[in-house]
């Protein structure tokens, strides 16, 4: 504890800093999110989704949250590393779960948001072909200047196809911006920032919690694949390659007993036919 902290603290910090200290101790996971630029109704959307996975999500100032973690650090080892990694707006994830499956359900659970002045596209801007509630007048040359073909049926504007109307990388402007919000694109994706996660005295950040598990289970196969051709190739016997490895041992002592002509049950069809298209070649050859 710090010097002073009885002296500066009032009873409501006290209070909080007792709070997550307690959740500190309580839960073996625990991770530091930044909340900055995270609109308030998309945080309790999140939190409400987390909640149902065993997440609770804790705020507050980061001076009291390094107090909580002075306090509960005795208790566990390397605690005091996540203060490093604290930002913006700070705030405390306690949970009971696995740490990359965690990343896993924060990365899935983001939303969508509409596009504001001078943010970057981060991908293309995509306006589908169908009907729309506009009707006819001034936003038909406002649709054009975006590259919008329309029509007119009954009564209503209707948008002959498919349209990209900014690509990837284009900085809203607040022409753009508009022009989504009226098509109801909503570009943006607005989730938690989670940093890091600590667990068992091992801090893992999000590049390291960041897995591509397709991109993983795919590795894996082709690792597998490669071990096993080259297990073959060296002729290394193990359980997983004898059957090819005897099939390759049984077609390349076929072909060089064709090659030899040696007579044997497994060759002898393959003889006969090697003998007879000789065969057909002389003849060709003498004209016979």
């Amino acid at each position: 504890m710090r010097p002073g902290y009885k002296t500066h603290v009032s009873d409501e910090k006290k209070k909080k800093v007792e709070e997550f200290t307690k959740l500190l101790g309580d839960y073996p996971i625990i991770g530091v999110l930044n909340l900055e630029n995270l609109p308030s109704q998309q945080l309790n959307i999140m939190r409400k989704q987390l909640r149902e996975h065993g997440v609770l999500i804790k705020m507050a100032k980061q001076k009291l949250i390094t107090l909580a973690i002075e306090k509960a650090k005795a208790s566990k080892s390397n605690l005091e590393e996540i203060e490093q990694h604290m930002k913006g707006m700070p705030a405390l994830l306690s949970t009971k779960e696995n740490p990359f499956k965690l990343f896993k359900i924060i990365k899935k659970n983001k939303s969508k948001a509409p596009a504001k002045t001078g943010q970057i596209l981060p991908a293309d801007a995509k306006v589908s072909a169908g009907p729309t509630n506009f009707a006819p007048g001034p936003i038909i040359s406002e649709l054009a200047a975006f590259g919008i073909k329309t029509k007119v049926e009954n009564g209503k504007l209707v948008i002959q196809e498919d349209t990209i109307i900014a690509t990837e990388g284009t900085e809203i402007d607040d022409k753009l911006a508009s022009m989504l919000l009226r098509l109801s694109i909503e570009p943006m994706e607005i989730g938690l920032d989670l940093i890091a996660i600590y667990e068992n005295g091992i801090v893992f950040t999000k590049s390291v919690l960041d897995v591509d598990e397709d991109q993983f289970l795919a590795d894996i196969n082709n690792a597998a694949r490669w071990a096993l051709n080259l297990s073959v190739e060296v002729g290394y016997i193990n359980p997983d390659n004898i059957k090819l490895l005897v099939v390759k041992a049984f077609t390349e002592g076929k072909g060089l007993a064709i090659e030899a002509n040696i007579m044997c049950s497994a060759t002898v069809k393959d003889l006969v036919g090697k003998a007879y298209s000789q065969m057909l070649s002389v003849k060709s050859t003498l004209g016979v």
